[in-house]
């Protein structure tokens, strides 16, 4: 069973007790929902080449300097976007414009109507899941402090 596409109207009474991420859209999400869908991969948190010619994206190993690699999350949080006014913060209203976020972003996947990978810690109960499957990033950054040029940074993650 996929999840409801953005423009979807009431659920229907069968998928009643469904996980919330398949009955609800990100706009119908609690808070507490909302961020429990990360799932802790990083790929968002890195920088990334758009080329002006092609939109073609090409990612990089190379991090914000608030994200912390072993834990794959930002060091603060709550004030990420006063600290680093270009941090894109995610919201409903942008995801489907992010044409960027890597095509395994729980965000991404229940915009499109899809549902989450088996590795991701709603579906299996383990946070260390995304690791394991090759879709985290911890330990294979950079800090953009140190980087130099991001286009020797040119990596290809899993997608």
């Amino acid at each position: 069973m996929t999840g409801p596409a953005a423009s979807d109207g009431p659920v229907p009474a069968d998928v009643a007790d469904a996980p919330f991420w398949r009955r609800k859209t990100l706009a119908q999400m609690s808070a507490a929902e909302w961020e429990s869908l990360c799932d802790g991969c990083g790929k968002c948190c890195l920088h990334k080449i758009e080329w002006a010619d092609t939109r073609e994206i090409e990612y990089t190993n190379v991090a914000c300097r608030l994200f912390d690699s072993g834990s794959c999350r930002c060091t603060d949080y709550p004030n990420r976007k006063a600290k680093v006014p270009d941090c894109v913060v995610l919201t409903p209203a942008v995801i489907d414009s992010l044409h960027w976020m890597p095509s395994t972003c729980a965000y991404r996947l229940v915009s499109e109507g899809q549902d989450l990978p088996a590795w991701h810690h709603l579906v299996c109960g383990d946070r260390e899941a995304v690791h394991r499957a090759g879709i985290g990033v911890r330990g294979l950054t950079l800090s953009e402090d140190e980087a130099g040029d991001l286009e020797d940074h040119i990596v290809d993650w899993i997608e």
